[in-house]
């Protein structure tokens, strides 16, 4: 059996082929994309309708390299950014481009919601999480005070995920996984909480899909899509879910315990919970998963996208990148950054900038600025770790995912760092194979999604690193945070 993982992220969609009896991913093709122009700084937006384009021309190139094989595809999985508002009218239309997870445009509607809810506590105490620029909810209050000719058309309200679910299948429907990061689900019940939905309008409920178990599939192909790509009539889709939720699928995260811990454009730090797992300071997202557990998380929006820039800044590949940090010694001689190229969620700073503190003569070189920015991103993950761990997360080892994890100077930091034992996969795909796993199990039910991630997502045991750094990370950790609280509060 054959199965397609699509993951649909900010910068790019790809798509993957799962041989799921090898385990080994065959075939995979992606398209990158890129975001409206012209925007005022803090909004983040794309048109769905390149996502579409993305996932079909990837689709078509997976198929054609599998060639006869293709014969064998009996799921599909969909893996999406989370938080993504897509407005949909009454015939399933985009109405606007979707708002995504780094649109940090909407601090005043999470004031407003919060102040009609109680507060943060009541807000937290309601729903599980407090109401961030990055999630859903809010988006949906700036389209009803900012645009209100688009927000009566609005009639159905879809994140990524299911906006592609639903061109896949013609069913329009929610997972828990990826409906708790809108801020509409109470974690608690895992059904969309009626007060959260009446602060932003008395008739959102009526527009929100159906919400239910990720392990339910979302139906099956359309006829239309088997016949055009060449697929069997029987093919089905998966619940598909966000993509951490995916990326824990990917990495064996199911079980109560695990930590993955994703390195892209944002970074992420999360696990697998059998209850919810609430934080009353509002830092770590009180998640669920899409294997119908918990996860609690930790974003952070700043961790390639500011290496990236320094790399870019000085005209590096990664091996020189990799080269010119490990000249610097761990501390880059007191020259410190604190990464908020794009505002920042954890700490919550949505007009949160960059900065590079303490420079002086020896260190303004572009080594040190390199390593500054890379301890500087893995120091902001820090903080959310340890706030996990405050509330009462136990960690033996964290799994690493996403394209920074392939650094091996990287790797060892975050072992110095974050102070655990990291571990990489032997297959880097992350999302897009949780997505090819989940629809592996949803096509053949008779094997545990647990069986199928111990074949499909192995540890790459001799790629364990452990802390072997003297540096007092943790005293440059406690550095970190006054300083941000010295600019930013």
């Amino acid at each position: 059996m054959i199965t397609l993982g699509i993951d649909c992220g900010t910068q790019s969609l790809k798509t993957v082929a799962l041989d799921g009896d090898s385990g080994k991913i065959i075939a995979s093709a992606s398209k990158s994309y890129s975001l409206v122009e012209g925007l005022p700084v803090g909004h983040l937006e794309q048109d769905p309708a390149i996502w579409w384009d993305a996932l079909e021309e990837t689709v078509l190139k997976v198929l054609t390299g599998l060639g006869p094989r293709k014969a064998e595809i009996v799921g599909i999985g969909v893996s999406g950014q989370q938080h993504g508002f897509v407005p949909l009218d009454t015939h399933h239309q985009v109405i606007r481009p979707a708002k995504l997870w780094c649109d940090t445009s909407t601090t005043a509607q999470c004031d407003e919601i919060r102040a009609k809810l109680g507060g943060r506590d009541q807000t937290i105490a309601l729903a599980g999480n407090d109401i961030l620029p990055g999630f859903t909810a809010p988006k949906i209050l700036w389209l009803k005070q900012n645009e209100p000719a688009n927000f009566a058309k609005l009639a159905h309200v879809a994140l990524p995920h299911d906006f592609l679910n639903l061109r896949l299948t013609g069913t329009l429907r929610m997972e828990f996984g990826d409906a708790s990061g809108t801020a509409l689900l109470d974690v608690h019940t895992r059904q969309w909480s009626e007060e959260v939905c009446a602060a932003i309008d008395e008739n959102l409920m009526a527009k929100l899909p159906p919400v239910g178990s990720s392990t339910e599939p979302a139906g099956k192909l359309l006829p239309t899509l088997s016949a055009a790509w060449g697929l069997s009539p029987d093919v089905v889709v998966s619940a598909g879910g966000g993509d951490n939720m995916m990326a824990a699928i990917g990495t064996g995260n199911i079980r109560p315990g695990s930590v993955t811990a994703s390195l892209g454009t944002s970074g992420t730090i999360f696990a697998c919970a059998s209850q919810p797992v609430t934080d009353p300071q509002g830092e770590i997202a009180a998640f669920c998963d899409s294997a119908d557990h918990w996860m609690p998380l930790l974003c952070t929006m700043n961790v390639t996208v500011a290496t990236e820039a320094f790399r870019k800044l000085f005209d590096w590949d990664h091996d020189r990148m990799d080269q010119e940090i490990s000249s610097v010694p761990p501390g880059a001689d007191d020259l410190l950054f604190l990464p908020y190229l794009q505002g920042e969620r954890t700490p919550n700073l949505p007009d949160g900038c960059g900065v590079l503190h303490g420079m002086n003569r020896s260190n303004l070189t572009p080594a040190h600025m390199a390593r500054a920015a890379m301890e500087g991103v893995t120091l902001g993950m820090a903080y959310g770790l340890r706030r996990m761990e405050a509330l009462g997360l136990k960690i033996s080892e964290i799994r690493l995912t996403g394209g920074g994890s392939n650094s091996p100077v990287w790797r060892q930091m975050l072992a110095d760092i974050f102070g655990h034992p990291v571990v990489t996969m032997q297959c880097a795909e992350g999302a897009a194979l949780g997505a090819a796993i989940q629809a592996l199990a949803a096509a053949s039910p008779s094997a545990s999604l647990a069986e199928l991630c111990a074949r499909c997502a192995p540890v790459a045991e001799e790629s364990c690193l452990i802390p072997n750094s003297s540096f007092d990370y943790r005293a440059l950790l406690e550095k970190h945070e006054a300083l941000c609280r010295r600019l930013f509060s």
